[in-house]
């Protein structure tokens, strides 16, 4: 029997989030809290851990403080058989700078390789939703006997100028070119109206990662970018393929979330990656057993609901009250207190937030430890949202950042001065 591979997993988790502003005004982006329990990196950690590569260090830069402590508490491996998951902080080995990119992420943590010593190198990003089997994925790389294989999901021809995009040969398998947001995406060879977007993860051998990092290093002219240089530069090399997400086969998962994988990179698709979990058949299915997304949870009861609460395709989590409300088509998170008469729908609401009596929120994200006063309305008039100071997307949806105060409505402030 041949030896197994050693593998090495590195996820890539310096990014700083601007497009998710205010959510990463105090904590990186793999941080963002979502789907109520879970933080972004938790998929991704989930992903390849179930997938047996559990050697993983987690590369952080941006605001890592929160990051770190998740990691650090939940993400704890048996040692018994040497696992890992170790956070490694940006440490100018290499000279008095910060990380310049991705690729120089790893570049500036080349220790971490020669340590370990891997035979193969698994290179995810920590900021997407989805499920997916890294081993398989690895084992395509071997068979093939590719530098680098990078994951490409299919999407139409016509969204596909939005993503970094990889243009095959005639096998579908070798990349020809590397194209970043491409006015006119290329066919693929069995899909026409179809191309390859880049998923943000590669596998590389690790001779030809290393040689590639050390060529890039030397390149004044680089972005040390590992989606815009290094894959670039192995395609020109004639030694890169691509795996096509369609041939993941995870187990538990259904036709309707098959596939499925969502960029949450701004605060639109952050919102919509949240209505993908609550339907009666979700678009993103959480409830899969055979395949779990890991995380820790508070130490809280379960959810309550009292005085005929209305709740209708939403998650609540650990140790909510939702009291005499509505709610629907909603995500709300652990400890949210919710008072009679409020109507919340098509919401984000995170941790140890409070809602007001009678309050409104419509297409609206809050995160922790907002209180939203008796009679509030958010979300219903996006330009009133505006004035206000809040921050409302391109696709109307009004996000208040952690803590923000919010006035009460004026007849409420008046009420409480004629009392005094």
């Amino acid at each position: 029997m041949a030896k197994a591979p050693r593998v090495l997993g590195i996820v890539l988790a310096g990014g700083e989030g601007k497009r998710l502003m205010p959510l990463t005004a105090d904590r990186a982006k793999p941080a963002v809290p979502f789907g109520g329990s879970y933080r972004l990196i938790d998929f991704v950690l989930s992903n390849l851990v179930n997938a047996g590569i559990r050697n993983l260090f987690v590369l952080t830069q941006y605001k890592s403080h929160s990051l770190d402590r998740h990691v650090t508490v939940t993400w704890r491996m048996s040692t018994l058989l040497g696992n890992f998951v170790s956070c490694v902080p940006a440490q100018q080995r290499l000279g008095p700078q910060w990380y310049q990119g991705s690729a120089d992420a790893i570049y500036q943590s080349m220790n971490l390789i020669d340590d370990f010593q891997p035979d193969i190198i698994v290179v995810f990003g920590a900021d997407h939703v989805y499920r997916m089997d890294a081993s398989s994925m690895v084992a395509a790389h071997i068979e093939r006997g590719n530098g680098v294989t990078v994951a490409g999901i299919r999407v139409p021809r016509a969204e596909a100028s939005e993503f970094g995009v990889i243009k095959t040969g005639a096998d579908g398998h070798v990349i020809e070119e590397f194209l970043e947001k491409p006015a006119d995406p290329p066919g693929l060879p069995d899909s026409p109206d179809e191309t390859f977007a880049s998923m943000g993860n590669y596998v590389f051998s690790r001779d030809v990662l290393v040689d590639a990092l050390r060529k890039d290093a030397a390149n004044p002219a680089s972005r040390h970018d590992m989606g815009g240089d290094i894959v670039p530069m192995l395609v020109a090399e004639g030694k890169a393929g691509v795996y096509d997400f369609k041939d993941n086969d995870v187990p538990g998962a259904l036709d309707r979330d098959r596939s499925y994988w969502r960029d949450v990179g701004s605060l639109d698709s952050y919102h919509e990656a949240h209505m993908d979990l609550v339907s009666i058949q979700p678009v993103f299915n959480l409830y899969n057993s055979d395949w779990p997304i890991f995380t820790s949870h508070p130490q809280l009861p379960g959810a309550k609901f009292t005085d005929d609460a209305t709740v209708g395709e939403s998650i609540v989590c650990q140790g909510s009250i939702v009291s005499g409300a509505h709610v629907d088509h909603s995500v709300i998170g652990s400890n949210v207190i919710v008072s009679a008469g409020a109507d919340i729908r098509y919401s984000v609401i995170m941790d140890n937030c409070k809602i007001g009596k009678n309050a409104v929120l419509k297409n609206v994200i809050l995160d922790k430890n907002v209180v939203v006063p008796d009679g509030v309305e958010i979300g219903v008039d996006p330009d009133f949202d505006r004035e206000r100071g809040f921050i409302v997307s391109k696709g109307g949806v009004t996000v208040l950042g952690k803590g923000q105060v919010i006035e009460p409505p004026k007849a409420a402030a008046v009420d409480e001065v004629a009392e005094a």
